[in-house]
């Protein structure tokens, strides 16, 4: 079962996929993260979130690029936090060049799901922030992200939105 995840900031969605992937049938559990520590404030929200996986029930791999090139060890259920950064990981260079990485990350995304048994994705949902005020880099990342997030939608078995920490289902059927 492929399971996405989407809604605003702060909304409960990594807290609601860490008690979702739990439920679900396998010894097997990763949690990929696609954070790139680039600032101190990155750095502690890694280290703070290094420290609430500490229990033991998930295998973190850290990938914040190339999730086509990911092997994991067995197959089993996966939680990928998330498509935001890892689109503007794939999107941006170091130096600031932009480049589309849909296909790149679509890709890599049906390469990860021929591993697993479950895959769970967290977005951000980003279709109303489109604006005139934004530059035109920032526009582009919110429609590629709206793209892939759409293309996903689409693709998986389920689909919730978290709205104050309460899932609401726009596709498929609620687990928990």
């Amino acid at each position: 079962m492929n399971i996405l995840l989407t809604g605003g900031s702060a909304c409960g969605k990594s807290t609601y996929a860490e008690k979702l992937i739990s439920t679900l049938e396998n010894e097997h559990r990763y949690y990929i993260a696609t954070m790139r520590p680039y600032d101190d404030e990155c750095i502690k929200k890694i280290e703070r979130h290094r420290k609430q996986r500490e229990s033991g029930r998930f295998i973190t791999i850290e990938q914040p690029v190339s999730i086509g090139s990911l092997i994991l060890p067995h197959r089993g259920t996966a939680l990928l936090e998330c498509m935001c950064n890892l689109c503007a990981n794939e999107m941006f260079d170091e130096s600031g060049n932009m480049r589309d990485p849909f296909d790149d990350i679509i890709n890599g995304i049906e390469k990860l799901k021929a591993q697993c048994r479950h895959l769970i994705v967290v977005t951000n949902d980003v279709g109303g922030e489109y604006s005139a005020e934004y530059d035109s880099t920032t526009n582009a990342y919110i429609q590629t992200l709206g793209a892939l997030n759409a293309h996903l939608a689409s693709d998986f078995d389920c689909v919730y939105e978290l709205v104050c920490s309460i899932p609401l289902v726009l596709k498929g059927e609620l687990l928990i």
